[in-house]
């Protein structure tokens, strides 16, 4: 991993392995990722474009679903994991997530004839603003820039009007950031207000009602600071199916006892997570300049060790095959 200030000064270097041998890291492309897991279940698993309308529980316990398209489902159990603004989560009663002040455009360039960067993460840290890239593949390349803001903002769509705004923010940054965003497909840049949820223990609703559970950004969004939001829900769906293989094979446990298991083993780890997460992107999103020369002079090249840094990583399950 490499650190730079806004002005292309190299400021830290990290190895992963030589700070920590236990760590790694792997860039995926989220849609490879996504093919991949799909493409392990029977044919016509998953129907897509179905937006939740409606959801009702019935007497016997299981549950109707009704989609925009005037079909219906009635489900043994729902696994509501559709996002940060899950409407399965308002259904059962939790609180819309919270924007925290910054915002973050996002792209993916493409390289036909293979993209030129070494296999690291590299960060730019400025005034209330930075930027990162990863190669996520061969001839992809991962980016991002996270900028303040008092609102989440209009919500604009134009790919040509987003890419602009996000040059505009960085037109005085290392070249090697502006060259990325111009090999960027402009129908891959989003732009998107960052947002969590705290789940205070007492007050927030359980991660299940009945046969219903959550997962993922639709029980525990969080900032993208650490990098755990993708990994966290995959940590969920790890726990949940074994929490609910056990509960199916056994005569003596219950799909609700199953799905309230899960949620009390995986509350105390996504609930820290989200809060040093939330901590991390405001500390990193200082814009005052004097603090910002105190970072970028003395805590990165001097204080920081990486390895204590990435301890929230580790994630330890038994193998899933039965």
């Amino acid at each position: 991993m490499v650190v730079k200030s806004e002005d292309g000064r190299e400021l830290r270097a990290f190895n992963f392995k030589e700070e920590d041998e236990s760590q790694e890291v792997r860039a995926v492309e989220r849609r490879v990722l996504l093919e991949t897991l799909a493409a392990q279940l029977p044919p016509d698993s998953i129907q897509y474009s179905s937006r939740l309308v409606k959801i009702e529980p019935s007497p016997n316990g299981d549950t109707l679903l009704e989609f925009l398209d005037g079909s219906k489902l009635v489900a043994k159990i729902v696994i509501g994991c559709d996002g940060i603004r899950s409407p399965i989560a308002k259904w059962m009663g939790f609180s819309e997530p919270k924007f925290v002040g910054h915002c973050a455009f996002r792209g993916l360039a493409s390289y036909s004839d293979g993209q030129p960067f070494q296999p690291r993460v590299n960060y730019i840290y400025g005034k209330g603003l930075r930027a990162g890239y990863v190669p996520v593949s061969p001839t992809k390349v991962y980016w991002f820039i996270c900028f303040n803001s008092s609102s989440p903002g209009p919500k604009t769509t134009e790919p040509s009007v987003l890419k602009k705004q996000a040059k505009d923010l960085v037109e005085n940054w290392p070249p090697e950031l502006l060259n990325i965003m111009d090999s960027t497909p402009d129908d891959t840049i989003i732009r998107t207000p960052l947002v969590d949820r705290w789940l205070w223990p007492s007050t927030s609703p359980p991660v299940s009602a009945g046969r219903v559970v959550l997962v993922g950004d639709a029980w525990h969004p969080m900032t993208p600071n650490l990098g755990q939001g993708a990994c966290c829900a995959l940590e969920d769906a790890v726990v949940l199916a074994k929490k609910l293989a056990a509960a199916i094979d056994s005569d003596d446990s219950s799909i609700e006892d199953a799905f309230r298991s899960y949620g009390n083993e995986r509350w105390p780890r996504i609930f820290p997570l989200t809060i040093r997460a939330n901590l991390v992107g405001s500390a990193l999103q200082w814009d005052n300049p004097l603090v910002c020369s105190v970072r970028n002079n003395i805590v990165i090249p001097k204080l920081i060790r990486l390895g204590p840094l990435l301890e929230h990583t580790n994630f330890t399950s038994e193998s899933l095959q039965r």
